[in-house]
C-alpha cells in the first residue's frame, strides 16, 4: 500500500510531480495531518456498507481515509487539473467516483440515484472550500437528499454561527437556517498549521445530523425564512422595527404588533432571542395577515 497522501512529504512531493499551483480563487487549502482526517471520518461514522459524498477532495487526502471505511464514495471536483492526480493517488481505491463538476450546479439527487443503492446510510463528509460553505450546506439541506447528516470542516467563525444557540452573539438567521433541518454540533476545532497553503483563519469540524422532519412546522416555509433573514436584518434593532421595514408594503405597523402578541412575543424583543419555536409561531401568525389580503 501507498503511504498515505496527508503527509506533508507526500503532498509536497505529489504538489511536485505535476507542477500543481493553488488558486486562491478555489479556496484551496490542503491538510497534512492524517490524524485529523481519520478524526473527522470517525464523527461521521461509516459502516462498510455506507455510501459517502465528498466535495472539493484536491488531491484525495480526505477521500483516501473515507474510502478505506465506505462501500463507495463520490466526490465533486470543480479543478479539472487535480483530476489527473486524484485517478493517481486514488487508483487503489476502486469505488472511489469523481465527478467534474461544481457541486453548486450538480442535480445532486440525481447523481444519488444514480451512484448509491436505495435506503444506502449516506453521509456528506467534506474540507469544504470556505469561499462556499454556507451556499453548499444550504443547497445540501434544501434539497431534500436521503443522507443521515454532513460532517464538514470550514471556517471556525462559520461553524460557531451554525451551531449556535438563541441570545449568543453568534446566533442568527444561519444558526436557525441550519437547525430548522438538522442537529447541528461542532465537534473540533482544527489549528491553521496543519493545511498547505496555511489558510488565515481558524477551521472547526461541524457535525450535522439530519432531524426526521423539520425542527418546527409552519404553514409556509418561504415566509418562515423571510421571517427569519428580516428579523436580523438589523440586530441592534427590535424584531418589532425590523419586521415593520420588511412589511411595510404588506401590512401596517397594527397588524405586524398584533401578530407578535398572537405569538406571544414581546414586540421589544431582539431577533436574536427567539426560538426556533417562536420563530415557527411568529410566520405562522403573519402568514394569516399576509394571506388574508
Amino acid at each position: 500500500m501507498n503511504k498515505d497522501i496527508a503527509t506533508p512529504v507526500r503532498t509536497k512531493a505529489i504538489l511536485e510531480k505535476y507542477g500543481f499551483s493553488f488558486k486562491k480563487s478555489l479556496g484551496q487549502n490542503f491538510l497534512i495531518d492524517t490524524n485529523i482526517l481519520n478524526r473527522i471520518v470517525d464523527f461521521a461514522e461509516l459502516t462498510e456498507e455506507s455510501g459517502a459524498i465528498e466535495i472539493g477532495p484536491g488531491i484525495g487526502a480526505l477521500t483516501e481515509q473515507i474510502a478505506k471505511r465506505s462501500k463507495k464514495v463520490v466526490a465533486f471536483e470543480i479543478d479539472q487539473r487535480l483530476l489527473p492526480i486524484l485517478k493517481d493517488t486514488l487508483e487503489s481505491y476502486p469505488h472511489v467516483k469523481i465527478i467534474h463538476e461544481d457541486i453548486l450546479k450538480a442535480d445532486v439527487k440525481k447523481v444519488v440515484s444514480e451512484e448509491f443503492e436505495v435506503n444506502q446510510d449516506l453521509m456528506v463528509v467534506a474540507n469544504l472550500p470556505y469561499y462556499v460553505t454556507t451556499p453548499i450546506i444550504m443547497k445540501l439541506l434544501s434539497e431534500d437528499l436521503p443522507l443521515r447528516g454532513i460532517v464538514v470542516m470550514l471556517q471556525k467563525e462559520v461553524a460557531d454561527r451554525i451551531a449556535a444557540q438563541p441570545g449568543t452573539k453568534d446566533y442568527g438567521s444561519l444558526s436557525i437556517a441550519i437547525q430548522y433541518y438538522t442537529k447541528a454540533k461542532t465537534v473540533m476545532t482544527v489549528p491553521k498549521t496543519v493545511f498547505i497553503p496555511q489558510p488565515n483563519v481558524d477551521s472547526a469540524v461541524i457535525r450535522l445530523t439530519k432531524r426526521e422532519k423539520p425542527a418546527v412546522a409552519v404553514k409556509d416555509e418561504e415566509l418562515f425564512f423571510n421571517v427569519v433573514r428580516a428579523s436580523f436584518a438589523q440586530r441592534r434593532k427590535t424584531i418589532f422595527n425590523n419586521l415593520t421595514s420588511y412589511f411595510s408594503k404588506d401590512m401596517d405597523k397594527k397588524e405586524v404588533e398584533s401578530a407578535l402578541l398572537a405569538a406571544n412575543i414581546d414586540p421589544k424583543r431582539r431577533g436574536e432571542t427567539l426560538t426556533i419555536e417562536e420563530f415557527g409561531a411568529l410566520s405562522d401568525q403573519l402568514y394569516l395577515h399576509v394571506e388574508t389580503k
